[in-house]
């Protein structure tokens, strides 16, 4: 079983729900970002996602954007970010799970970077702007390697929900709100509505996502839903400190704080 699974099934198990939360490989640089993995991983977190940097990321609000530019001035690239896969594989054993834009892997070769991601230790892989009518071949490859990949449902997909939650594994990433990623002082969505429409298609794990940004919020919208997703409010985090030690503490404050949210739970 893929450890995103395994995570899940435990988590279920226990009355647990995860939290996901999402760092940008080479930000700061790529040292802090496996200790970041791994101080994030001690607070709490269940599965953490990797953005590969890209310079045209549709989906991603200013505070990723400027955390992937950071990060390309610096001169990351996809060999970089597989070292720091492997570098953190040998010091955490949360399941990790790519961020990355589909242009990004085609210029790599295809199945080149998936090869390469099997080996470094990437369980999963989320790419937002992969068209439905081309999910089929890439997740054939995928599945070879053992790979996960994790589908993104918006609440403007409506009747495309059926067909994109189709043969899912791993967890369902649920954009709570039309627009980029960012943090929000409220979601509009009728969530309650949007996540039963996504559980009549699809019995696996649904992960709420896009602006969610405190414990305060995921006491609001963790009832609705196996799992939250946290970037942004990380980025920002993470991009007050300039000192390394002191922004890794704070990470991992801020992290325990957004575990704290998710307990007591019902389910």
């Amino acid at each position: 079983m893929n450890s995103i699974n395994e995570k899940f099934s435990y988590l279920k198990t226990n009355r647990q729900k995860a939290l996901i939360t999402f760092i940008t490989a080479g930000d700061p640089d790529a040292g802090t970002t496996v200790k970041a993995i791994k101080s994030m991983e001690k607070a709490g977190a269940d599965i953490i996602e990797i953005g590969i940097p890209y310079s045209d990321p549709l989906a991603d609000g200013p505070t990723i954007q400027a955390s992937s530019t950071r990060a390309l001035k610096m001169g990351i690239k996809i060999p970089d970010i597989m070292d720091i896969v492997k570098k953190a594989r040998k010091i955490s054993e949360v399941p990790l799970v790519f961020l990355v834009y589909y242009n990004s892997i085609f210029k790599y070769g295809i199945e080149k970077f998936l090869e390469e991601s099997s080996k470094a230790g990437i369980d999963g892989i989320i790419i937002p702007d992969l068209p439905i009518e081309e999910r089929a071949g890439i997740s054939d490859l995928m599945s070879k390697k053992g790979i996960i990949l994790i589908p993104l449902v918006a609440p403007t997909s409506r009747e495309r929900i059926r067909a994109i939650v189709e043969n899912a594994d791993g967890f369902v990433y649920c954009v709570s709100v039309n627009g980029v990623t960012g943090t929000r002082e409220k979601i509009g969505t009728d969530l309650k509505s949007y996540m039963n429409t996504i559980a009549q298609f699809t019995d696996v794990p649904r992960a709420l996502g896009f602006g969610i940004s405190s414990a305060a919020m995921i006491r609001e919208v963790k009832d609705y839903c196996d799992g939250v997703i946290v970037g942004s409010a990380i980025i920002n985090v993470m991009s007050q400190f300039e000192d390394k030690d002191e922004m890794l503490e704070n990470l991992k404050k801020f992290v325990s704080e957004l575990k704290d949210g998710l307990s007591e739970v019902k389910i």
